[in-house]
């Protein structure tokens, strides 16, 4: 999947991966970038369309699909990222209100479209979802489940001819763990892998070098294996969602 001359939306795009990805997808020649922001955002070039999109509102999501009259690639890159610890309830339903039931809902409200153009689902996660970061439990626990409905999504839409891909990046250089003194790669170099990885049409995509240490492992490993033998289950024909 090349997104020369494809329509492209992502969530998430103020800052961050979200906002590199936006401008890689221009620099790549993407026909319209649907750019979804939570807060007003200006961008230069005339092929953005900025649309206002919490993905927790259901009411900002009809709204954005009504602007939106067809769909090539559709990257949910929006997250949140936080401390808090096991004990607090509201901060774990806080994290799967956003990186999982988020991501679902768009993904829902979107499907129509990239079914008729046989298009691309590219749902960003983290490492911490292959295993959990102990000082970020609530966000590994919920990028642990997004991968899982990524995995799903995979199977189910493949009949219908959806793509389905993974961002499994390591530490990236964003708001989210600016403070934390490890190394962490460039959002724009992330970004510049996961569309390179695209157009391979890799399912699972390490786009950094921590990252990509532990690609050939897991896509010879027996998870992944697994995870292809569970998928042969389905029927053939097409399904839903």
């Amino acid at each position: 999947m090349s997104v020369a001359d494809k329509t492209v939306l992502i969530t998430g795009a103020n800052r961050g991966i979200g906002r590199a990805l936006v401008e890689e997808a221009l620099d790549r020649g993407a026909r319209t970038v649907y750019a979804g922001v939570r807060q007003p955002t200006d961008f230069l070039d005339s092929r953005v369309t900025a649309l206002r999109l919490d993905i927790t509102d259901a009411e900002q999501i009809r709204s954005a699909a009504g602007a939106v009259a067809s769909l090539d690639v559709l990257i949910n890159s929006a997250g949140l990222y936080g401390y808090e610890d096991l004990a607090d309830r509201a901060a774990l339903q806080r994290h799967l209100e956003v990186n999982l039931f988020g991501p679902y809902a768009i993904t829902q409200t979107f499907l129509p479209r990239l079914v008729e153009s046989r298009g691309a689902i590219v749902n960003v996660l983290s490492l911490a979802a292959l295993a959990a970061l102990p000082m970020t439990p609530a966000y590994s626990i919920s990028k642990a489940a997004a991968f899982s409905l990524t995995q799903s999504l995979r199977a189910t839409l493949a009949s219908q001819g959806v793509d389905v891909h993974a961002v499994l990046p390591g530490p990236v250089d964003t708001d989210m763990v600016r403070d934390l003194e490890i190394p962490k790669e460039s959002p724009r170099v992330v970004a510049r892998a996961i569309f390179e990885a695209l157009e391979r049409g890799e399912e699972d995509i390490f786009p950094d070098p921590f990252s990509q240490s532990l690609a050939e492992s897991w896509r010879a490993g027996a998870v992944k294996a697994l995870e292809r033998q569970n998928a042969s289950l389905l029927p053939t024909g097409p399904s839903d969602v």
